[in-house]
C-alpha cells in the first residue's frame, strides 16, 4: 500500500515538473503544501469530478493563486479533465493551465485568484451562500445543501487588508463552515517576512470571532486531521488552521528559502529533489498505483448519487421547493418573467415622477426582487443613502434565511465576498456604495469581469450633483475606468424607466453591471413604445426634428435635462437638432452597425457630449471636431445647483457651444 508521503510527493513532482518545463511559476507553495493538500482532499473534501458544478459540493479556493500548479495537480490526479499534456502546457497560450486559476476556463476552478486576498473572501461570500441557501430551502430530515468550504492563503493574503475585511464579518457571521489554512512558512518573496510582518495572527483572529488552532505540522498527516476535525466539531465560529510547513519542502538546497517562491527549481535541483523525494519517474510520469489512489471519479460520483437520492425523497415531499431550488440553479428565469417586467416598465413611462435615479432603483428592487427570491442585496454602510432595501428585506444576521447582507465600511470585501456568492450559484447578489468610492473595490471590481460573475453592482451619488460633501466624494474619473474595463456593463439611467431597463438588462445579462445612479431628482421623459424599445440597445434618438439633424447632442443621467431644454430653444430658432440618450455605451458599442450609423451619423460631424464626469472618454463619440461639456478638475463643496452652475453645466453653455459648432458648419 502506497504511503500518503508518496501520494503527496506526486503533487511535488508534478509540480516543479510544468514549472520547470515552463520556466515560470511558483513552486514553493505546491511543495509546501501538498501533505495538506492530500489530507483535505482524499480524506474529507466532497467533490465528485464527473460534474464539477454539483451543487452540494464542498468548495475550495487557492487564495494563493501563484501556487496554481499544487490545484492542477490535485485536478489532474483526482480525474478533472486536466490531461498529462495540460499540465506539459503550464502557462502557455489557450492552455487550460494558465499562470494562476481562471474561473469558467478549468473544470474544478471554483474562483479566479492571484491578487492576493481575494481568494479568501470569496470564500466567505461561498460560506455565506451555503448557509443562507440551507436555511432557504433545507427541511427536517432533508438537508439538501450541506457542505463546507475550504481555502488555503498564504502570508500575502494575511497582510493584504481584504483579509482583515472579509474575515472580521466572517467571524460576526459565524461561518462555521468556513475552513481556511493558513501557510505559515514564514516567506515571502523579499525574503524572511519576520522584517515586516510580527502580527499575531491567532489572536488577531480570535479577536474577530473566530476558532484558532495553532501549530498545526503542516507535514504531518496526524497533526493536519486533528486540526480539521476540530474544525468540523467548532459549530458557532469559522476556523483557521495554522499549518507550519516549509516553503518548497523537499528541495534539498532551496526549500525553507525566498528563491524557491517564485522561480522555477533550476534543472539540477529539480534532479536533486526527485532524488531527495525517492522518486525514481521521468518528467511527467505518473505510476498507476498513484493515480488509482488520488482517483476521485468513482467515490465522488457514488457521493453524489447518494446526495441524488435524497433529493429525489424531497422532490416528492417539497415538489414546489425543488422546482424553485433547480430553477436557481440553472439560473433561469421564471416563465412569466418578460411579460411582467413590460407591463411593470410600461406602467412606469405612464405614471413616472420626478425622483432621483437611486429611488427609481429601489422602486424597480421592489419590484423584481418580489419577482426572484435569489436577488440577494447588501451595501457598505449606506444603506439609507443607497436604497438597496425593499419592503421584504431581511437581514441574514437575524434571518439566516434572509436576504441582506449589512457589510459594514468594507468596500473591496464587499465586493469580492459579492464575488463568491455569485460564482455560487442559485443567488444573484447586489451591491452597493457611492461611485467614488469604487476606488477602494477596483480590484474586485476588476475580478469580477474577469470571472464574467454575475453581480449587479449599484453605485449612486454619481457626480458632483451630490454637493455639499464636496471634492473627496464627487466621482470623476470612475465611470471612464468602468466603461473601460472588458466584460462589464454600465448604465447611467435618465429616469425611472431607463432605471428599470437597465435593472432588467443586469439581471438578463449573465455578467457583471454596474449600475450608476444619482442623488438628486432628475425629470422624467416622454417616450414611444419604439424609444422604449430601444433603451435595451444601450442608446437611442431621444429627440429629433425632420430631415437631416445640423447638431446631435448626447448625454446620460443627470445631463440628459440640459440636452432636452438646449434642444427646445435651438429649435425654436429654426435649427435641426438631434438629442440622443447613451445610457450604456457599452451595449451601444455592440450592436449592429446599420443601428450604431442610424442613431449616430457618421456624416454629421457637429457633436455635442455632455456628461458631469471625466472628458477624455467621450471623443470616441464626438470625435475632433465635436465638443464635450465634462469635467477637467476635481468638484467642490457647496450645493449642487451652485456647482452645476461654476462648472459650466447650464442650458446657455450647451447653447454657445452649439452655436460655435452650427457657425461652422
Amino acid at each position: 500500500m502506497l504511503s500518503e508521503k508518496i501520494l503527496a510527493n506526486a503533487i511535488r513532482i508534478l509540480s516543479i515538473d510544468a514549472i520547470q518545463k515552463a520556466n515560470s511559476g511558483h513552486p514553493g507553495c505546491p511543495m509546501g503544501m501538498a501533505d495538506i493538500a492530500e489530507v483535505l482532499w482524499r480524506d474529507y473534501l466532497n467533490h465528485n469530478p464527473n460534474n464539477p458544478n454539483w451543487i452540494n459540493r464542498d468548495r475550495f479556493v487557492l487564495s494563493n493563486g501563484h501556487g496554481s500548479m499544487l490545484l492542477y495537480s490535485i485536478l489532474h490526479l483526482t480525474g478533472y479533465k486536466i490531461s498529462i499534456e495540460d499540465l506539459k502546457n503550464f502557462r502557455q497560450l489557450n492552455s487550460t493551465t494558465p499562470g494562476h486559476p481562471e474561473y469558467g476556463h478549468t473544470d474544478g476552478i471554483e474562483v479566479t485568484t492571484g491578487p492576493l486576498g481575494q481568494g479568501l473572501a470569496n470564500a466567505v461570500g461561498f460560506a455565506i451562500a451555503e448557509r443562507t441557501l440551507a436555511a432557504q430551502f433545507n427541511r427536517a430530515q432533508f438537508n439538501i445543501i450541506n457542505h463546507y468550504t475550504y481555502a488555503f492563503l498564504g502570508d500575502g493574503c494575511m497582510m493584504e487588508g481584504i483579509s482583515h475585511e472579509a474575515c472580521a464579518l466572517a467571524g460576526t457571521m459565524k461561518l462555521n463552515k468556513l475552513i481556511i489554512f493558513y501557510d505559515n512558512n514564514g516567506i515571502s518573496i523579499d525574503g524572511n517576512v519576520q522584517e515586516w510582518f510580527t502580527d499575531d495572527t491567532a489572536m488577531r483572529f480570535e479577536s474577530y470571532g473566530w476558532h484558532v488552532v495553532r501549530n498545526v505540522n503542516g507535514h504531518n498527516r496526524n497533526s493536519v486531521k486533528a486540526a480539521i476535525d476540530q474544525a468540523q466539531s467548532t459549530l458557532d465560529k469559522p476556523s483557521l488552521l495554522i499549518c507550519n510547513t516549509i516553503i518548497a519542502f523537499g528541495a534539498p538546497n532551496k526549500s525553507g528559502t525566498h528563491s524557491a517562491h517564485g522561480a522555477p527549481l533550476g534543472a539540477e535541483e529539480v534532479a536533486a529533489t526527485r532524488k531527495a523525494l525517492n522518486w525514481n519517474e521521468p518528467p511527467f510520469v505518473i505510476p498507476k498505483a498513484i493515480y488509482k489512489s488520488w482517483n476521485a471519479t468513482i467515490p465522488g460520483q457514488k457521493k453524489e448519487d447518494n446526495w441524488q437520492q435524497l433529493f429525489h425523497k424531497y422532490q416528492v415531499t417539497y415538489p414546489n421547493l425543488a422546482k424553485e431550488l433547480i430553477r436557481r440553479i440553472q439560473r433561469k428565469l421564471p416563465e412569466d418573467w418578460h411579460k411582467k417586467t413590460q407591463k411593470f416598465i410600461e406602467n412606469l413611462q405612464m405614471h413616472s415622477q420626478n425622483i432621483a435615479t437611486r429611488q427609481a432603483s429601489q422602486i424597480t428592487i421592489e419590484f423584481f426582487s418580489k419577482e426572484l427570491p435569489e436577488l440577494f442585496g447588501g451595501s457598505s454602510d449606506l444603506t439609507p443613502s443607497n436604497l438597496t432595501t425593499w419592503s421584504q428585506s431581511s437581514s441574514i444576521m437575524k434571518n439566516p434565511a434572509g436576504n441582506y447582507i449589512h457589510y459594514g465600511v468594507r468596500e473591496f470585501g464587499m465586493t469580492a465576498i459579492a464575488n463568491g456568492i455569485a460564482n455560487y450559484g442559485a443567488f444573484l447578489p447586489y451591491t452597493a456604495t457611492f461611485l467614488t468610492f469604487v476606488e477602494y473595490a477596483r480590484n474586485a471590481v476588476r475580478m469580477a469581469a474577469l470571472m464574467n460573475s454575475h453581480h449587479i453592482m449599484i453605485y449612486t451619488h454619481d457626480s458632483i450633483g451630490l454637493g455639499e460633501d464636496g471634492p473627496t466624494h464627487q466621482p470623476i474619473e470612475q465611470l471612464s475606468s468602468l466603461r473601460m474595463t472588458p466584460n462589464l456593463i454600465v448604465w447611467r439611467p435618465c429616469d425611472q424607466v431607463e432605471t428599470a431597463i437597465a435593472w432588467k438588462s443586469a439581471i438578463e445579462h449573465h455578467g457583471p453591471t454596474a449600475l450608476i445612479l444619482s442623488r438628486q431628482n432628475l425629470m422624467q421623459q416622454e417616450r414611444t413604445s419604439t424609444q422604449i424599445n430601444n433603451i435595451n440597445r444601450g442608446g437611442y434618438i431621444l429627440k429629433d426634428c425632420q430631415n437631416i439633424p445640423e447638431l446631435i447632442i448626447i448625454a446620460t443621467g443627470s445631463e440628459i435635462i440640459l440636452a432636452i431644454q438646449a434642444y427646445y430653444r435651438l429649435t425654436d430658432e429654426g435649427y435641426k437638432i438631434r438629442v440622443i440618450s447613451l445610457p450604456s455605451t457599452n451595449i451601444f458599442d455592440q450592436q449592429d452597425k446599420s443601428y450604431r450609423e442610424y442613431v449616430l451619423p457618421s456624416t454629421i460631424i457637429n457633436r455635442i457630449a455632455i456628461e458631469a464626469s471625466s472628458t477624455d472618454y467621450w471623443y470616441k463619440y464626438v470625435g475632433i471636431y465635436g465638443e464635450i461639456i465634462g469635467m477637467k478638475t476635481f468638484g467642490k463643496s457647496a450645493p449642487s445647483h451652485q456647482l452645476f452652475k461654476f462648472f459650466d453645466f447650464t442650458v446657455d453653455y450647451v447653447i454657445n457651444k452649439s452655436y460655435k459648432l452650427l457657425k461652422k458648419s
